[in-house]
């Protein structure tokens, strides 16, 4: 068991890689809060990891507003008295929308839910993992914020400034106790969407480079690799940023 007495939020964990990462960490010992923005979603996952014998609490709340974010670190460390594991996990697309065809209110949105919401979530937490002797934080990125013909304008700069968020915390609180790293899949067989009707123009675009993926992954496969993240297996690993791809960066 690699997460025992270990107590982890997970946002996005009413779908996809949250609810794979969620009940993976439940099933190795972790003491789950499971956030999503869908009340149906999160009672799905807590029922099914209370029914494989784990623990887990359920948190219904908009990761991109600064009370509910406070609320859900609240409601990990009230209900299990710490806090270890933050994965900022959330996310939406952007609808393939290139620089020019972006509506003000879409990048908002994006910015707001991607980036301002780990922002969030990190600047809340951080104070107890570093009161508690330290902590792991692991955000959910993507190849989008390595390269530039993976989504949209806006999902890209979010993932993109993921990624450079996860490296300032990872080297500012590295004497502190408190790991960051990112871990950025490549195309996953999840619910995202593309956010709405997609902008041709940007789709066929990213089309061309999606025709050189070998194949998409499975939840599972992500949330295999985020356990490694966020376990003591990886105690010298900080300020990383693991691509999860099957090799569709490597072309």
């Amino acid at each position: 068991m690699k997460l025992d007495n270990r107590v982890a939020i997970v946002t996005g964990a009413g779908s996809g890689i949250g609810r794979a990462m969620a009940t993976l960490f439940a099933a190795e010992g972790a003491r789950v809060v499971v956030a999503d923005i869908v009340a149906e979603r999160v009672d799905e996952t807590v029922a099914a990891i209370r029914t494989a014998g784990g623990e887990a609490t359920g948190f219904v709340g908009d990761v991109s507003s600064p009370e509910d974010v406070a609320r859900m670190i609240d409601l990990a460390s009230e209900t299990y008295g710490r806090l270890d594991i933050l994965c900022n996990n959330a996310g939406i697309m952007d609808r393939m929308a290139p620089a020019a065809d972006v509506p003000l209110d879409l990048w908002e949105r994006v910015l707001r839910i991607n980036l301002t919401g780990p922002f969030l979530a990190c600047r809340k937490a951080i104070p107890l993992m570093r009161a508690q002797g330290g902590g792991v934080i692991l955000n959910t990125a993507s190849v989008a914020g390595l390269h530039g013909g993976r989504a949209g304008a806006a999902y890209t700069a979010s993932k993109h400034g993921v990624i450079g968020l996860t490296r300032n915390i990872a080297y500012m609180y590295a004497t502190e106790g408190i790991r960051c790293n990112a871990i950025c899949p490549g195309g996953t067989e999840t619910a995202i969407g593309l956010g709405g009707e997609p902008n041709e123009f940007g789709l066929n675009r990213m089309q061309l480079g999606a025709a050189s993926m070998p194949r998409t992954g499975k939840p599972e496969e992500i949330a295999r690799v985020a356990l490694h993240l966020v376990s003591d297996d990886s105690s010298f690993v900080n300020g990383a940023v693991v691509v999860v791809d099957g090799g569709w960066s490597a072309y």
